[in-house]
């Protein structure tokens, strides 16, 4: 399975960590490290995310990732990284259905 990034996980995942860096670099690139590392295990099991419930899709799904949701589409052969939330923050869902 091939792993692409929509350009707001890209931009969520920098915001997320660009406001880690202020209190403390070092744990803003560690925090980066391991969202990545917790990523590349949906190579080996795309279907241990659960379905996001506000969207209720088969291929619709995330990994909790600390307090955060990393919510990702599955298809045939690639796994599209649609957003990276805090899971506090309401999911806006028409930001990932566009």
């Amino acid at each position: 399975m091939k792993i692409i990034w929509a350009p707001l996980a890209i931009d969520r995942t920098v915001e997320i960590a660009e406001y880690i860096a202020q209190d403390n670099p070092g744990a803003a690139g560690k925090w980066i490290d391991n969202l990545f590392k917790k990523v590349e295990i949906l190579k080996s099991a795309p279907k241990i995310g659960r379905i996001v419930p506000e969207i209720e899709r088969q291929e619709i799904r995330e990994l909790i990732f600390g307090n955060y949701r990393i919510i990702y589409c599955l298809e045939k052969t690639t796994i599209s990284i649609l957003t990276v939330r805090h899971s506090k923050q309401i999911l806006p869902v028409d930001e990932i259905m566009a």
